[in-house]
């Protein structure tokens, strides 16, 4: 078989280029070699956003863009991206207030905007936006983006792409690949992939797309043969997790003195999610781990802000990620844009590579249609553009929205807690129904593996979202790990293991 695209890389892009192209009628195969959403597009602030601070450096092409994303999204995927108000303190020595509002005048008016609130001018002093900062923060300012599962929104877009024809394979590695001679046999590349046994298979494509994130420039140098005059700068993005700062459903925005954002966000009910760091990274890529010094920032910025204190011990997780970010020549990391850019190489006549620099959460589905009207001259016969309206799998929730779905699961299966039936709904939307539709007690579910981790739930992640360890379960497809205790991580992780392995 010939594929139409092998894409490397099962981060946001690569998934959401799958997704796109499948249903483009194309023949795609996507290789992860790790597990979906397993480095940067797992370590984000989760959060799906127009990206105010970018105004301050002119970016309105990108504000615009992510902004008109935004909506999409939301309509693509009520269950796990929602409206988020978020609380901005007036911080006079950093920005005059003037200079903040006309930045809120830009983000509501630069895309159209039909599910998010606006801005406004709030008081502080004596109202719950204001209970749990320290008393001389006295004036503010509202907005809102989105919250977003990060990893959960890739895993809906491969199983989308999946279900739509496209061959997805985690745990696969591109071992290097190769151009055909194009006189002898056609255009195509000739692909070197070891499976998740090790075993290695040829596979031939019409052409190949590099969204490896930060080891885009690894790929192509060392698994293509190819070079190119674009790069990515490396940025460590840290965040630390506390237990609840403070009661409410609002999120803040704090401002630093060295003019950076960090994000204080309610997280998983219990917990607050403190972030982010921007750290310039000059090593190779692989794993990153938080940095005292970071976690000291991020503390500060609490400590600066909220009148509860906290410290070293009240962080019960970290998590950090490097973002490729497309160097566009700025010399401080938290200015390098969060755009993106393409490489398309195509020399002779030969098969087709683009390569991804760049991008982000909010962005990729434009960035995926992008790509795919960029291979467009290489396939005629491609269907157009769709993903506009589309709705991500579990998104057909209704008229009611979220909330009017949570309320007719606990309707329909009344042995589900409401605390287990939102997550459910959270995480599943009505692809919950899978699962849970023959159920008619708890029971019924099989063993409860810890914290409403479920037989049931967990055969699903299994074969319909290659979950494949306790690690891919427990942050990635959720964020039960907050909750398991050792014993519990490790009996799931025997029971995920292959048979004959424990």
């Amino acid at each position: 078989m010939v594929f139409d695209l092998v894409i490397v890389g099962g981060g946001v892009n690569g998934c959401a280029i799958a997704r796109d192209a499948a249903g483009r009628g194309l023949g795609v195969l996507l290789l992860e070699r790790k597990d979906l959403a397993a480095a940067t597009s797992s370590a984000s602030t989760k959060l799906v956003h127009g990206g105010l601070r970018y105004l301050e450096h002119y970016e309105f092409r990108l504000v615009h863009e992510a902004l008109a994303e935004r909506e999409l999204l939301l309509a693509a995927a009520p269950h796990i991206i929602h409206p988020l108000q978020f609380i901005l303190p007036h911080e006079r020595s950093i920005r005059p207030a003037w200079l903040v509002r006309l930045g809120l005048f830009l983000y509501d008016h630069l895309a159209r905007r039909e599910r998010i609130p606006g801005s406004a001018t709030v008081a502080l002093a004596g109202t719950p936006f204001g209970a749990p900062l320290t008393a001389d923060h006295r004036l503010g300012f509202s907005y809102y983006d989105c919250r977003v599962d990060d990893s959960r929104l890739v895993a809906l877009e491969a199983l989308d792409a999946f279900e739509r024809g496209a061959d997805i394979r985690v745990g696969a590695k591109l071992v290097g690949a190769r151009r055909q001679d194009a006189r002898r046999e056609g255009a195509q590349w000739i692909a070197s992939v070891a499976g998740a046994d090790g075993r290695l298979e040829e596979i031939r494509a019409r052409a190949l797309v590099n969204a490896s994130g930060p080891w885009v420039s690894e790929t192509l140098g060392q698994r293509l043969g190819l070079g190119s005059r674009k790069h990515v700068r490396l940025v460590k993005g840290s965040h630390i997790v506390t237990r609840k700062l403070y009661e409410g459903a609002q999120a803040y925005m704090l401002q630093r003195p060295d003019k950076r954002i960090i994000f204080a966000i309610p997280f998983e009910e219990d917990f607050t999610l403190v972030g982010t760091t921007d750290i310039p990274f000059p090593g190779e890529p692989g794993p990153v781990a938080i940095s005292d010094d970071e976690t000291d920032y991020l503390l500060a910025a609490i400590d600066h802000f909220f009148r509860k204190k906290v410290g070293r011990g009240d962080v019960v997780w970290s998590y950090s990620g490097l973002r490729p970010l497309y160097d566009d020549g700025s010399l401080e990391a938290s200015v390098v844009t969060r755009d993106y850019a393409f490489d398309l190489d195509a020399q002779g006549g030969g098969a087709p590579a683009l390569s991804i620099f760049g991008g982000k959460i909010t962005t990729a589905r434009r960035l995926a249609e992008h790509a795919l009207d960029t291979l467009a001259p290489f396939f005629p016969h491609m269907r157009a553009a769709w993903t506009g309206g589309a709705i991500l799998p579990g998104g057909d929730l209704g008229p009611g929205g979220f909330d009017a779905f949570v309320a007719d699961l606990i309707r329909a299966k009344p042995f589900l807690e409401p605390r287990l039936a939102r997550r459910l709904a959270g995480a599943y939307g009505t692809r919950a129904w899978r699962f849970l539709e023959p159920a008619k007690s708890l029971a019924d579910l099989g063993a409860d593996l810890g914290c409403g981790l479920s037989e049931a739930e967990l055969d699903y992640l299994r074969a319909h979202e290659w979950a494949r360890t306790a690690e891919d379960v427990l942050w990635r497809r959720s964020k039960l790990g907050l909750r398991f205790d050792t014993a519990q991580t490790r009996t799931l992780a025997r029971v995920l293991a292959p048979r004959g392995a424990a």
